[in-house]
Order: C-alpha cells, then structure tokens, then sequence
C-alpha cells in the first residue's frame, strides 16, 4: 500500500515558478514508478510527467524545457519544479504511483493523492 501527500500549490504570477513535493508512505517506493498529472475545470485529468526507479523521466509536451520531475528516494519524496508558469497550467495538480513501467495514463495508475491547486494569474 502506497500513501501520498502533496504540497507546494499556490498563487503565482505568469512566468514565476512553483515545486510541488509529493510524500510517500511505503517501503517499495523506491521500485514505483511515479506521475505527475493535472485537471483544469471542466477537462479531463492530464499527464504532465513522469519518473521511474532509475531517475528516467518522460514529460508532456506542453510542459518539456519548462517543468523537471526529480525523485529522492531516502526522503521518499518525488518533486515536481516548474517555472515559466503559465495562465494555462491552472489546475489541480496529483501524485499518482504504480509498479513500473512509466505510462502516462491515468487509468494505469494504482495510487493517487489528494492533489493540491496551482493558480497562474495573467
């Protein structure tokens, strides 16, 4: 069983920046593979990116140059840090795991979050 918690949501301008963190319970963490996906009103839940046990990462195209995922597993903690935000990244933002490999639907994914709001005003 895998718990997850994340944190870091806020308020920010256009063109600032944000790092999501996201906590795990769990002593497989290390050997899941961990997403990160968002849902803006009215819209579907969409990915935006993801890391395996090994540190490869696969990312949105919407997002790829802008966002970094990270993993630390000793803090079992995987980061999400954005910048150049934009108006149209608004959402609810989620943690989401699942045995490997990395896919990027959110259908396949066995644990989610509670998620927490990021607000990029114009």
């Amino acid at each position: 069983q895998v718990q997850l918690v994340e944190s870091g949501g806020g308020l920010v301008q256009a063109g600032g920046s944000l790092r999501l963190s996201c906590a795990a319970s769990g002593r497989t963490f290390s050997t899941y593979a961990m997403g990160w996906f968002r849902q803006a009103p009215g819209k579907e839940r969409e990915f935006v990116a993801a890391i395996n046990w090994s540190s490869i990462t696969y990312y949105a195209d919407s997002v790829k140059g802008r966002f970094t995922i990270s993993r630390d597993n000793a803090k079992i903690t995987v980061y999400l840090q954005m910048n150049s935000l934009k108006p149209e990244d608004t959402a609810v933002y989620y943690c989401a795991a699942r045995k490997p490999p990395i896919v990027t639907q959110a259908t396949l994914y066995d644990y989610w979050g509670q998620g927490t709001q990021v607000t990029v005003s114009s």
